[in-house]
């Protein structure tokens, strides 16, 4: 049975332009969320009384928020908290991302103009929103890259995240990738596996993955491999229940060796069976890159 929310909830949509805040709002939508697109973060105060007078109601709010300047930095500041100290609202920032040459791609296809780039270069544009939403980015709950995610999908993660939405819980996703790909914008850690012995020099496991039961077990023989997933299975065990508490809903684990195929999906098979084991966490290990070579 689906667990009972007994606060309203405010999701605010924001994040790189061309990484997906369109789909992002027509998902929420279709899971019932009351949107409001483009609402300027000063209005955000007055939102939330609304909802808080409308007495259950209204109790699921999503909210688009766009890059306008300086100013919406403070304003946001400001409105969120407000909320926290007036309101009785829970609320989460999703954040979504995309490589430069992805968000590039698109503008070209779309044929749209970047909002900070109306008549200059494109890419000093999307370069120039980066930075400005840095620290926004910081303050995000969930970090969605959707560089290699098509629609549907990018649906398929926020139906997933928001349908049931049980804050006792924390996703743990491990994902395992290749630095040669480059790192995932969106992961909370990222470790560097590739001082690790390397499967891919013997030949009868190059063509195989970490899942493979071969290479699991080349990879997890040598004693550093021991030492480090010791070390590294009691900061995480640390690490977590302390993001929890501070608000975090979703982190996500990056284990990266060289092409993502052996040591990475190794280690990241290993944290997810190892991992979770508390009622208020939930495990999912993905492999980014495991199967890009595969046919190579």
């Amino acid at each position: 049975m689906d667990k009972i929310l007994t606060k309203p909830t405010l999701v605010i949509i924001t994040g790189m332009s061309g990484a997906g805040k369109t789909i992002a709002v027509q998902s929420m939508e279709d899971l019932g969320y009351f949107c409001v697109d483009n609402l300027p973060p000063v209005l955000i105060p007055k939102f939330a009384e609304l909802i808080d007078q409308s007495q259950g109601r209204i109790g699921k709010v999503a909210l688009v928020i766009d890059l306008r300047g300086r100013e919406f930095f403070t304003a946001l500041s400001e409105s969120l908290g407000y909320i926290r100290e007036h309101s009785s609202i829970h609320y989460e920032i999703l954040f979504l991302d995309a490589t430069d040459a992805v968000l590039v791609q698109r503008y070209k296809e779309s044929r749209r103009r970047h909002p900070l780039a109306p008549d200059g270069n494109l890419l000093d544009g999307i370069q120039l929103e980066r930075k400005l939403l840095e620290d926004l980015k910081g303050w995000a709950m969930q970090v969605i890259d959707t560089s290699n995610l098509k629609p549907a999908q990018l649906k398929e993660r926020i139906v997933s995240r928001f349908s049931n939405l049980d804050r006792s819980t924390i996703s743990i996703n491990v994902t395992s990738f290749g630095f040669k790909y480059g790192i995932p914008i969106d992961a909370d850690l990222i470790f560097d596996v590739r001082f690790l012995p390397n499967p891919h020099y013997v030949d009868s496991l190059r063509p195989k993955t970490g899942q493979d039961p071969e290479v699991y077990d080349y990879v997890m023989k040598w004693q550093e491999t021991q030492t480090f997933l010791g070390k590294l299975l009691d900061m995480l065990q640390y690490l977590i229940p302390l993001y929890h508490k501070e608000g975090k809903s979703q982190i996500v684990i990056g284990i990266g060796c060289t092409g993502g195929k052996h040591r990475s999906v190794a280690l990241a098979e290993y944290l997810g069976r190892m991992l979770g084991t508390s009622e208020t966490e939930t495990v999912k290990v993905s492999h980014r890159d495991a199967e890009r070579d595969r046919h190579g």
